[in-house]
């Protein structure tokens, strides 16, 4: 089995389509079909069934598969290990949010642009479902995660910090007083929220439906969602880091709920990837720059 083939394989077999597998790999598609043939070939088995225009792993493709990851991240390792530059270099996919990229990366991003201007760094916004999925594709080389949860099946995940939320409305709102607000006053509120697939809003949703089904209106982003909370269309469950503007200036106000879950900010990638040099560079930094963001305690 050359390396080559396996690379070929572990494309294909990752985004099951011969066509995108050689425009990723900048090979015709006539290339991939034959270093596929090749392979099945050498070992005596089919790896894909040919379903029309679709493809879909064999029994015997789904245990070559990650014997194939395996061996090629080896491979990457040993290359790594005697030519890897003093200066790190090479493109690195993150997936992101729209809370973190706006919010809390910029810092992060300008460090990577002046310091080490050889990575570049490749942003994909996508939440939950979405980033693991692709973490575990290998689409993604490192992905933000905003959740409740730290372990993900198939991923490894480096915990950055806790994630403050916020209910926010505007200064006039009824359970704007200051006092202590009960869940169950919350359920006849009108609602507005990000769209579903965001862990805070998906868990905010879990804790009121518990009490009352409820609905919320929903925007596109974080900035419209704020925007309509301060028009007084409603509540709405935020990071703190989106709304501490808006609460410093007055034209949002915190109302005295505290979420009952709490979610963490991590950054994860794939299980058994040895990271590159530029990327085990993001994590740290990363990782020091939420701490420092976080604060004491």
């Amino acid at each position: 089995m050359e390396l080559r083939l396996l690379v070929t394989f572990e494309k294909v077999a990752t985004v099951l389509s011969f066509t995108r597998a050689a425009a990723e790999l900048s090979y015709a598609q006539s290339s991939v079909t034959s270093q596929i043939r090749m392979l099945e070939s050498s070992l005596g088995v089919e790896l894909f069934d040919r379903l029309g225009g679709r493809i879909r792993l064999t029994e015997a493709g789904e245990r070559l598969l990650p014997y194939a990851r395996q061996i090629i991240e080896l491979a990457e390792e040993a290359r790594a290990a005697v030519t890897e530059p003093e200066e790190p270099s090479g493109t690195l996919t993150v997936g992101t949010m729209e809370s973190l990229t706006s919010y809390r990366l910029p810092p992060l991003l300008e460090y990577f642009h002046h310091r080490h201007p050889k990575v570049r760094l490749a942003l994909r916004t996508t939440i939950g479902d979405e980033t693991r999925q692709a973490l575990r594709q290998g689409t993604y080389d490192v992905g933000f995660l905003m959740e409740e949860e730290t372990e993900h099946p198939g991923l490894e995940s480096a915990v950055l910090a806790v994630e403050p939320l916020a209910l926010v409305a505007a200064p006039g709102h009824p359970l704007a007083g200051g006092g202590p607000v009960a869940t169950a006053e919350l359920t006849g509120e009108s609602l507005l929220a990000t769209e579903p697939g965001c862990a805070y809003r998906d868990l905010f949703e879990r804790e009121l439906t518990a009490l009352k089904p409820v609905a919320f209106m929903e925007f596109g982003t974080i900035e419209a969602t704020k925007r309509a909370a301060a028009a007084g269309l409603g509540i709405a469950l935020l990071p703190e880091v989106t709304v501490a503007a808006e609460l410093a200036e007055g034209s949002l106000v915190r109302l005295g709920w505290e979420p009952p879950f709490t979610l963490r900010t991590q950054l994860a990638w794939r299980a058994g990837k040895r990271l590159p040099a530029h990327a085990r560079l993001f994590v740290e930094r990363a990782r020091r720059l939420l701490s420092e963001q976080a604060g004491p305690g």
